[in-house]
Formats: structure tokens, sequence, C-alpha cells
């Protein structure tokens, strides 16, 4: 009896157990389904995928079906593959060569910046070092100092051409100048004529002259001057120690991997004198009058047309051949910005005079003109600032277009106050000048002589100092008439 009433108490307690602590027997009955509890069904059997075995997947790989798909994809990716190679070998059989690079130095890159007179900056050589960062804004990529050397007029027994002028500066001075440019990219150049406040360039005779110009180059280039430049190049050249200036030069450039630069000057020069004296000197760059305000249009057609095949050997300015501002020929602002373009977009190397950037006026007598630089504080320099804007556009253009760079050049057109040609590299964008420095306007017939190259009907303006034409607007070259005083650069792609 006892048994039986514990039992039936455990049936009891059993029962009246909370739900959630009872056995889960899936069995079916009511009080496994009272609210809140949970009624799962677990399936006996569970089936799980495994795949085919290695003994079945070789059975039906050997199948007569699986074969000859295998055969059939496989021709597939083979033909696939043959007719990619096939097409990239036309693509590039038939695609045009690229034209080679020319060999570029470092005075090809961009214009060179000539400052003859360091007293015409603030506290001289130290000036030109403080104004380095302006300078390098312009995108030049070459200084042509001096001369700075210490000497009298007319007087060879003055000349120490390895020592600065005290009344321009000091020896530390110039060399923190070279460290400072050299680490913007700018290279610096040397104006060592001799006797350059005298009668005549050198003193005679010139072979003592060409001697003391060696071993200063040899000086000079060892604290880390990358080019020398000589006047009257006609006179040297002609003697017989040329030569070993020339050696001096090449010997230094091979040292430490950048080419130094031999640079003559000469004037009063025909463009047949020219390329003869290229030839006879071997100079790096000869920079010449042969561009002015004074030449008409047919004749500058003819130096171009002569010349431009020598184009990294020549230097272009207007004025700069007598170390003057290009305003005392271009007397108009006008006339400034045309003359502007037209030097960067000449084959060759454009060659300013300091302040040409802001069209600054030459100074009184003999005494150069002070550089003016706080230009954008001030109202009255509004035009000043506004030049050398322009003149960073261009300069800016031609650096980073091949056309203008190292292109072909072809003539267009001529007269007595304009002149048009055509700028052409490879693949690249091509470039159109017209410029009419007259005072009526041009109408520009364009003529090209070339059958390798064609002019589209319209052409994109892409620089212009004419009203009548919108920068990005498109241009008929049909007829082209430019107003009095005005400058074109007109753009167009390769292929149209």
């Amino acid at each position: 009896m006892i048994k039986d009433t514990e039992v039936a108490m455990k049936d009891v307690e059993l029962s009246e157990m909370d739900p959630e602590k009872q056995p889960m027997t899936g069995d079916g009955q009511a009080a496994a389904e009272k609210n809140g509890s949970v009624k799962l069904k677990v399936p006996e059997d569970e089936v799980a995928f495994t795949g085919l075995s290695k003994e079945e997947l070789m059975k039906v790989a050997g199948t007569p079906g699986w074969v000859r798909t295998r055969f059939v994809l496989l021709i597939l990716f083979w033909l696939g593959w043959v007719g990619m190679l096939a097409g990239a070998i036309v693509i590039i059989v038939r695609a045009p060569r690229c034209k080679p690079i020319p060999e570029i130095n470092w005075w090809n890159e961009g214009p060179l910046y000539q400052i003859p007179d360091a007293k015409s900056f603030s506290d001289g050589i130290k000036g030109i070092e403080a104004k380095l960062d302006s300078i390098n804004q312009l995108k030049v990529k070459g200084l042509v100092l001096g001369p700075l050397h210490s000497v009298q007029a007319d007087q060879p027994s003055t000349l120490f051409l390895g020592e600065v002028d005290p009344n321009q500066g000091t020896k530390d001075e110039l060399r923190s100048v070279l460290e400072k440019a050299h680490r913007k990219g700018i290279s610096v150049m040397l104006d060592l004529t001799p006797n350059y406040l005298g009668s005549s360039s050198w003193f005679p005779p010139i072979k003592d002259d060409l001697e003391k110009v060696q071993a200063a180059a040899e000086y000079w280039f060892g604290l880390g001057v990358d080019g020398i430049k000589v006047s009257d190049l006609a006179a040297a050249s002609a003697s017989a120690e040329w030569s070993k200036l020339q050696a001096a030069v090449q010997t230094n450039s091979s040292q430490d991997g950048k080419k130094r630069a031999l640079m003559g000057v000469v004037k009063n020069v025909s463009a047949t004198g020219a390329q003869q004296l290229l030839n006879t000197s071997s100079v790096d760059l000869l920079l010449t009058d042969l561009v002015s305000t004074k030449m008409e249009g047919p004749v500058l057609m003819h130096t171009m047309d002569t010349l431009n095949s020598e184009q990294r050997s020549l230097g272009w300015g207007i004025g700069a051949v007598d170390r003057e501002q290009l305003s005392k020929q271009a007397t108009t602002p006008a006339l400034i910005r045309l003359y502007h373009l037209l030097l960067f977009t000449l084959p060759g190397t454009p060659v300013f005079t300091y302040g040409d950037e802001i069209g600054l006026q030459s100074g009184q007598g003999s005494e150069p003109p002070k550089m003016i630089w706080d230009i954008e504080n001030q109202a009255e320099n509004k035009q000043r600032a506004e030049l050398r804007e322009w003149f960073i556009s261009l300069s800016d253009l031609r650096g980073k277009e091949r056309s203008l760079l190292h292109g072909d050049y072809y003539s267009l057109y001529s007269s007595a106050t304009s002149l048009a040609f055509l700028r052409v590299w490879d693949q690249s964008e091509r470039f159109i000048t017209a410029v009419n420095w007259g005072t009526a306007p041009e109408t520009f017939a364009f003529k090209l002589a070339s059958t390798e190259v064609e002019l589209p009907e319209t052409a994109k303006v892409k620089v212009s100092t004419d009203e009548n034409f919108k920068e990005d607007s498109d241009a008929r070259l049909e007829k082209l008439t430019v107003a009095p005083g005005g400058a074109l650069l007109l753009q167009f792609p390769h292929g149209v």
C-alpha cells in the first residue's frame, strides 16, 4: 500500500510539473500542447546529397555524349583564342606607327628668361633668389644671368671671368641662386661675353679671350652652372681656339649626366647665314634677331621655311639679342600679346628679357629698368597683371602640347603685316597661328603646300586677342579675317 501511494504521488508531481520542464516525447499528448510549449517532429531518416563518387564520375566521363561535348568545347576554346590573337595582330599592324620623339634638352622644354643686370632686381643677385618663386610661375626652364663678371669697358687687364662684380652681388649669393633654381627645375646659364661694357664683345686678340672663357666655363660648371652664353658668335667661332671651348662644354656635359649648353648670339645675319653658322660653330642654341617687329611677313616666312628643321638649335626673341625689353619694339599691350603668341608658337626656343611678361618699359639712358613685382595689389597695374596671366597661359600650353614643343612647321599665309603657319606632331592636336600686326583687317587665304597634312573646314579658337573670335568657338578657315593687331591660335585634332 505504501509503495502504491508513493507511485501515485510521483504521478501527481509529474503532472503538475512546468510544461517547459517536462520531457518532450513527441507522442501527441495534450499536456505537451499547452501555451508556450513547442512540439517538434524530428525526422527519423535525414537524407544528405553527397554527389557522385569517383567511380560514378569515371563511368559518366567515358560515355560517347560527354566525350563529344568535351571535344566541341575544346575546339571552341582554341578557335576563340586564335581569333583574339589574330585580331590583336591585325590591330597592331594596321595601327599608325608613332613618330619617334626627337632629342629634347632642357633649353628646348620652355622659355629662357634673361636677367642681364642683377641690379635691376632689388638687392642684386640676392634679389633674384628672393623672386625665384615668381619666376617659376612663368614656366621658364632656364635663366640667362649676366654678364655678372668683373671688367671695365675696353680694358682687358681688368677682366676676371671667374669673379662676380661686387655691384651685382657675391659668389655665395650666386651659389644660392643655383641651388634654389635647380630645386625648382630651372637651369642657369651665365653670359661670359668678355667686353660686354665696351665697344665690341671681345678684346683683341680673341684667342686670349677664348682661353679665359674656356677656363671660366670649366670653373662655373664645377659650381653647378648649366650653360654659358657668348655674344658675336661669328667672330668667336672663326678663331682656332673655338674648338677648345666646345670641347670644354662637351666634357663637362658628360660628368653628371646633364648636358651643358653653349649658346651663341649673332646680329644682322640672314637665314642662310644663320644656318651656316649653326653648322660651323656647333653651338647648342643660336639666338638671332631674325624675328623683329620691323620684318615683313614674307621675309619671316622665308626665314622659318629655311630654318625650321634646325628648331632645336634656334632661339627667338624680340630685343633679346640686345638684352632689351620687348616693349621697346612692341609699343602697345595688344602688340605685346601678339608677339608673345608668335614667339611661343614658332619652331624654336622663345627667349625673353625680364619684364617682358608684364610689358615692362625700357629704362632711361644706360640704366636698366627696375623690375616691378607687386602688380596684383595695385589697381593701376591691372593691365600688367593681365599680360602676365596671358604669358603664363601660353608658356604652359607650349610645354604641354607636342605640336608646339617640337612639332613640324608648315607655312600657310603671309603678307607685309601678317603671318600664318601650322604646327603638327604625329597624332597630337594641331595648331594654327594667325597674327596681324598691321593697322587694317587682314583676310587669310590659307595655302598648304604639303600633301601630308590636310586642313579642316573649321578649327576651335584656343586663344584670341581679336574680339570677333571668342575662345572655344569655331572659326571657319576659308578666308579667315583677323582684326588689326589681332592674334589667334586655332586648334583641331588629328584625323579631321
